[in-house]
């Protein structure tokens, strides 16, 4: 009954009685002034605000949140996430280090170095750091090209201090990889001391699905030689994809069945566990089925067992040395060389990270700091390129499992990194007859997620078709070319589409509703009418450099200024010079007023354009008023006249109302003038 009484209630109604306001009155009296931060009160500030327990608290937040870890809270949800994360960590560590041209044994490496660096000062405690197939397949692209018989990668023991005989001359694939961790972690501390956090931002989401769902494809092709068990010739980096195919197909009559075999068995039990177990076993543990594990652990028995590698020619893991490597100083005189390669690599594997980081702040309630994480995952690159790590990036699906698992906070990576430790320590070398197929098998199965985001194009494609052609330029070109290529006509498309955007504002004529101050779109609201002589014109964008020329033809167009025949032709909105111009047009209009509350920002062209606009329209006798501008573009406007002979000079009003009755007024005292002087 109570709903019901409160639903029958008219709506509220309010009388406003105030003065018809011009800017400058309103000004004056509302007392505005121009905000001003001289030098000095700036530099006081950064003081105040960064005094030493300031910035150790923002750059190491550890210092943060340790002290206030909560034991009975936290402790048991951290055990279990870390011990999770790092059953996971151990598969995925070993097959992504393939990837990146390096020994297996390097991914577990990534697992406790970087990560342990990252708890000190990264942000987030829900991401799992440390291999990402994508950044470890960049990585690898480069080190296939500056290192020496990477095909020899298997042999390399990376604890050692000296390379073994035949890499003397040359760098081996983990002094490539070393110094290409040390020049993304060199970039992004820079990028974390100029504040560029937000540089993130510059890789829209359509971008970001196109590249990582080619990229999974690549992925796929790096793999295939290991799953058929064949061995395929260098190939250049252009058109890998396509050549990676066609070689496979021609390797097909020499592929090793038994490996095939395996392959194909152990990507049906994954994908049988990841498809039907999980999610049942989902509803009643957090804990999932360590399935990669335990395809590990079975695939090396059976190779034991079985002797797959003397009787069936089965290519194995190899050598997996015990201990921690010996720190090592990588190669700096390599950096010039490698220096384009990283900063790609840097911008991929910040944007996916920080891309993580936010879904899981947003989720949870808590802030990410875009700078810090600069920072963190900087330190943690440049300290693990001394052990010979791949370039550090959160992991999709290892970061999901470990928010499910009940992580709490940045302990879960240390519990990982322990248990990484212990495999490390006392564990590796029981890997050693592990068949690459089994690896390559995990990695393939993997990349159903990234596969699963074309569908992701449907939804771009509804939402915006500037979108839909970024994801299609960025996903094709990184596909069918390779993945720098591919990543740089992204950006374009990208920069493009903000281009086409600017181009293409949204305006209109406004019109008022009836007994109201409310002024809307005409051609959406059929209530709104236009005003006798009196044309509102509505620009929602930038006015600069680039749309001057756009705003001027579109406000002609728009109020009548251009005979009727053309107004409909928009093939002709940017050659105002073929347009013939009505010289009637002071019968229809008397007044234009330019609504300017959506005008984010101005510049000097652009006011130039409004100069030239006004003019135009003065000459023929028609009033120009502008309304709803704000501060900055006001106080732009008063540098520009205070700057240029050819000055704006126009009555600005704060509202479209306050223009409209100003001008009734106006109108009013000519017309009682007249009739008195007649």
């Amino acid at each position: 009954m109570k709903e019901a009484t409160l639903q029958s209630r008219p709506s509220q109604q309010f009388n406003v009685i105030r003065r018809v306001y011009q800017q400058d009155a309103l000004n004056k009296d509302a007392d505005y002034q121009v905000p001003e931060k001289p030098l000095g009160y700036r530099c006081k500030r950064v003081v105040q605000n960064c005094g030493f327990g300031d910035c150790l608290l923002n750059s190491l937040p550890i210092a943060r949140w340790l002290p206030r870890y909560n034991m009975k809270k936290d402790l048991v949800g951290d055990l279990v996430a870390g011990a999770t994360t790092a059953v996971m960590h151990i598969p995925q560590g070993m097959a992504y280090a393939m990837l990146a041209e390096v020994p297996p044994i390097v991914g577990l490496y990534m697992a406790f170095f970087p990560v342990l660096i990252y708890v000190i000062f990264g942000t987030s405690p829900h991401v799992s750091m440390g291999t990402f197939a994508v950044a470890c397949l960049m990585a690898g692209k480069v080190v296939s090209q500056h290192s020496s018989h990477s095909e020899l990668v298997n042999a390399v023991n990376v604890t050692t201090s000296e390379g073994p005989p035949f890499l003397t001359g040359g760098y081996s694939p983990v002094e490539i990889l070393s110094v290409l961790s040390l020049t993304i972690g060199l970039m992004q501390v820079i990028m974390w001391m100029m504040r560029l956090g937000a540089v993130s931002t510059l890789l829209s989401e359509p971008l970001v699905s196109g590249f990582t769902t080619a990229a999974s494809f690549h992925v796929l092709t790096s793999q295939l030689k290991d799953l058929f068990g064949v061995k395929l010739p260098k190939l250049g980096s252009n058109y890998k994809v396509i050549f990676t195919a066609i070689e496979i197909v021609k390797s097909i009559p020499n592929a090793n069945w038994i490996a095939f075999a395996i392959s194909a068995i152990t990507c049906t039990i994954i994908a049988l566990n990841n498809e039907v177990l999980k999610p049942r076993i989902s509803k009643i543990s957090r804990v999932p089925v360590p399935i990669e594990l335990m395809a590990i652990v079975f695939g090396t028995l059976a190779s034991k067992f079985g002797n797959l590698k003397e009787l069936y020619g089965v290519s194995l893991v190899g050598t997996i040395p015990t201990g921690l490597p010996e720190p090592k100083v990588p190669a700096i005189e390599m950096i010039p060389t490698i220096a384009l390669d990283a900063f790609t690599i840097t911008m991929v594997t910040y944007t996916i990270s920080m891309s993580m980081a936010l879904i899981f702040a947003t989720k949870e309630k808590y802030e990410v700091d875009a700078n810090q994480e600069l920072l963190a995952l900087g330190a943690s690159n440049m300290f693990g390129s001394f052990f010979g790590c791949a370039p550090l990036c959160a992991s999709l699906s290892r970061s999901y499992i470990q928010y499910q698992a009940g992580s709490k906070t940045c302990l879960t990576s240390v519990v990982s990194a322990s248990l990484i430790l212990c495999v490390l320590l006392w564990v590796g070398p029981l890997f050693e007859l592990l068949p690459r197929c089994v690896l390559a098998s995990i990695i393939v199965v993997s990349l159903k997620g990234m596969f699963m985001q074309v569908k992701e194009l449907a939804k771009f494609w509804n939402l915006s078709k500037l979108d839909a052609i970024v994801w299609l330029v960025t996903f094709s070109i990184t596909l069918l070319i390779d993945i720098d290529i591919g990543l740089g006509a992204g950006l374009l498309a990208s920069v493009a589409t903000l281009f086409c955007r600017s181009q293409k504002p949204y305006t209109c004529l406004l019109g008022r509703v009836l007994d109201t101050d409310l002024y809307l779109d005409i051609k959406r609201y059929r209530a709104a009418e236009e005003i006798s002589g009196i044309k509102i014109f509505h620009y929602c964008g930038g006015l600069n450099f680039a749309t001057k020329n756009l705003f001027r033809v579109t406000l002609f167009r728009k109020i009548g200024y251009f005979k009727q025949q053309q107004a409909d032709d928009e093939s002709n909105l940017a050659k105002s010079e073929s347009l013939e111009w009505d010289s009637s047009i002071s019968n229809k209009v008397q007044c234009v007023i330019i609504d300017a509350t959506a005008l984010s920002y101005v510049d000097a062209p652009g006011i130039k354009s409004l100069v030239a606009a006004q003019k135009e329209l003065v000459t023929n006798d028609i009033t120009v008023l502008l309304a709803g501008a704000n501060g900055p573009v006001l106080e732009m406007i008063e540098r520009y006249n205070s700057l240029e002979s050819e000055q704006l000079q126009l009555d600005t009003f704060p509202t479209v109302h306050d223009a409209v009755v100003y001008y009734k007024m106006l109108e009013a005292k000519k017309d009682t003038s007249i009739t008195i002087q007649t």
